[in-house]
């Protein structure tokens, strides 16, 4: 196995100028005294992983997996996502986690410190999670809206209100269902299209505050009061998950879903897009490129075990997505069977009425069609499959398949169809409650992990933020309110649909590749592996050096193609609620949505071309005016950030020999050194070159 040799401190590291020191190489960005000895620690393993769990584990597990497993395959969905988590998605989370905890900075701090040019992905990173906190809070919010509806019985969306003027059943509701009515009409009383938005949802604002101001309350004290949140917030949905799976299975059609579920459909691995949704599921279940994990990371003791971390997280998270898909698919199993059996009493009643007008017909069915509760699902198919053709189109099929076919996507899953189903349960108040409880604290425990991806990097970044950090998140979850406001119209589902669809996809895909490209290239894989040995006193394996350079790298490459050759072939729609037909349809985003869009992936994209074209013309005036000794010292911190394997042979083996001769100069690049200082390079052992390098 070759190794990334240290860098020389004579010979070619000359140009370490005079009295340059440790201090300078490892300085946090402009303006910010490092004190690690004041940064907050979590107060235990347990509560690091609860709230890495919690920031992975979020909404998109319990209704995007279910969805994607359902409408690709099944189990064969299940083994593709598994490839991918383990060739791609596990790497870069370690990678995440391993840059966090070695450099012990937020988003901003890690990239900056490996090359100045690299701070615009840290700031890339804070505007995409400003731009998911802004709509993941109205979706808290929703959830807030239907638990204080749910202390009802029966619960207001079980049965169609009555227009008070005619005296007859509300025309919208009617056509539709009374779920979709309750969710479109009296939650959202959405307009027709994204053109029109309407006034302000009153209540829908009044419940986004309170989101906010409960993010706001959570977070007021940094990772010492969102922790202790924690452990009910990350707890409580696997409790409430593993309740519905208890009562999901004693219900009748529990067994036709997780079949459904599980039954693989191999063909769909040639279908591009299905390796697409698969790579985008991978990469939001852990939260990759949002800043987040770094940001958690950087608050553990530098020798914690965050490889071992990195495969717990992910297999928890991957676990979680099946617990949610078994309860999603036992209810919608459930939902399937209701509907169906309903299909064949309604048909059974029409039959009976064909038969009252006429005597014996060759089609007359051999079952009791005067007791549907006595006709299995099969017999009436066996018994259509042979009339149909007799009875005139009135008489329709029932198929369970066809109904499991269709498939509830996102806030639908959600909002329509579970709470269609839980209100056919026995004390259906007490159901809803503990559901949408539940969703409330996956959202919440995501929106700590998020908010975390804003903070911990402008904080460590900027003295000013760091001394004031009551106010800056007091702050921060004001302006998200403020700007939020957006969604509370009556269109701002639409927008919802919108930041969600395209403003993190590309700007986060662009902020990963650049992270990867800057470990693997910039940095390189073997000094990376170099910092992790030291700092977890043993080496991963070689693997994540191929996996790093060439596989995930090449594969977000892949994946960005692939999102934005579809965007380009594939005018974006979004789905708009008709009150006329009480019904769901595409339409195309008009051309000033489009130039949002654009916008809104422009933003957040621009820091990183920013932050490299900022960091080369700062370095050439240092370089035209080397009396400038701070311009002097990013000079040098970018050549070291850009060393490569070019040492010469002599530089080679003597820092080889030194390193082997002292096992406690480690040959590492920015590995934290106890509770105060960072030491970056084996410096030579002579007195006079420690008294230079000593902090």
């Amino acid at each position: 196995m070759t190794e990334k040799p240290a860098l020389d401190s004579n010979g070619d590291g000359a140009w370490l100028g005079e009295g340059q020191s440790e201090t300078q190489l490892t300085s946090a960005p402009d303006g910010v005294e490092m004190d690690n000895e004041d940064r907050p620690a979590w107060d235990s393993k347990i509560q690091y992983v609860l709230a890495q769990v919690g920031f992975s584990v979020g909404l998109g597990n319990v209704w995007r997996f279910p969805y994607l497993c359902h409408q690709n395959g099944g189990g064969a969905f299940m083994l593709l996502y598994v490839f991918l988590l383990t060739i791609v998605g596990v790497p870069l989370f370690f990678m995440e986690l391993a840059a966090g905890q070695c450099i012990r900075q937020g988003s901003i701090g890690v990239w900056k410190h490996i090359s100045p040019k690299l701070a615009g992905i840290g700031y890339s990173s804070c505007m995409v999670c400003f731009y998911v906190a802004l709509y993941y809070n109205v979706i808290i919010a929703w959830s807030l809206f239907y638990m204080g509806n749910s202390f009802q019985y029966p619960l207001p969306w079980e049965q169609c209100p009555v227009d008070v003027t005619t005296n007859e059943t509300v025309k919208e509701c009617a056509r539709s269902s009374p779920t979709s009515y309750f969710w479109f009409r009296k939650a959202l009383n959405i307009t027709n299209s994204i053109e029109e938005s309407g006034e302000f949802n009153l209540i829908m604002t009044g419940c986004l505050l309170a989101a906010w101001t409960i993010v706001s309350l959570a977070m007021i004290k940094g990772i010492k009061s969102s922790a202790k949140v924690m452990y009910f917030s990350s707890v409580f949905p696997y409790v409430v998950l593993i309740i519905f799976l208890v009562r999901g299975l004693m219900l009748d059609g529990a067994m036709e879903g997780i079949t459904y579920m599980f039954y693989p459909k191999l063909e769909i691995w040639g279908n591009v897009q299905v390796w697409r949704q698969a790579a985008t599921q991978v990469f939001f279940a852990l939260g990759l490129g949002y800043g987040s994990v770094i940001a958690y990371s950087s608050y553990n003791p530098v020798h914690n075990n965050c490889h071992r971390d990195a495969l717990m997280v992910s297999s928890i998270n991957f676990m979680t997505s099946v617990l949610a898909s078994l309860v999603v698919f036992v209810v919608l199993g459930f939902r399937a069977k209701i509907i169906t059996l309903d299909c064949v009493a309604e048909n059974l009643g029409l039959l009976a009425g064909m038969t009252s007008h006429e005597s014996s017909q060759p089609w007359q069915p051999w079952f009791n069609i005067t007791d549907p509760s006595s006709v299995s699902i099969a017999e009436y198919r066996e018994w259509y499959s042979q009339h149909s053709s007799r009875v005139g189109p009135n008489i329709t099929d029932c198929s369970l398949e066809e109904e499991m076919n269709k498939g509830v996507e996102g806030t639908g899953l959600a909002f329509i169809a579970f709470t269609e189903v839980m209100a056919l349960f026995p004390a259906s108040p007490f159901w809803s409650a503990l559901f949408f409880l539940m969703l409330l604290n996956l959202g919440l425990s995501t929106m700590f992990g998020t908010m975390q991806g804003i903070l911990t990097p402008l904080m460590d970044s900027f003295s000013l933020f760091g001394r004031h950090r009551t106010l800056l998140t007091v702050c921060s979850c004001a302006l998200g309110f403020v700007i939020g406001l957006l969604f509370t119209q009556r269109s701002g589902n639409y927008f919802v649909t919108m930041f969600d669809d395209y403003s993190a996809t590309l700007p986060l895909i662009i902020v990963v590749i650049f992270e990867t490209f800057s470990v693997a290239w910039i940095y390189g894989t073997d000094r990376f592996l170099d910092d992790i040995e030291v700092m977890l006193k043993w080496r991963p394996p070689v693997v994540y050096k191929y996996l790093w350079k060439y596989v995930c790298l090449l594969a977000m490459i892949g994946f960005l193609a692939a999102s934005l050759l579809r965007m380009v072939f594939k005018r974006p729609t979004y789905t708009a609620w008709n009150q006329s037909t009480a019904s769901e349809m595409a339409l195309e985003y008009p051309g000033w949505a489009l130039a949002m869009i654009v916008t809104l992936i422009v933003f957040a994209s621009l820091p990183v071309p920013i932050g490299y074209v900022h960091s080369t013309l700062k370095s050439r005036m240092a370089r035209n005016d080397p009396s400038e000794e701070r311009g002097t010292q990013e000079v040098h911190r970018e050549l070291y950030a850009k060393c490569s394997s070019t040492e010469p042979p002599d530089s080679n083996s003597h820092h080889r020999d030194a390193s082997e001769g002292d096992e406690g100069h480690p040959r590492t690049a920015f590995l934290h050194l106890g509770n105060e200082h960072y030491r970056l390079l084996p410096q030579q052992e002579e007195e006079d070159e420690e008294q230079d390098t000593r902090v």
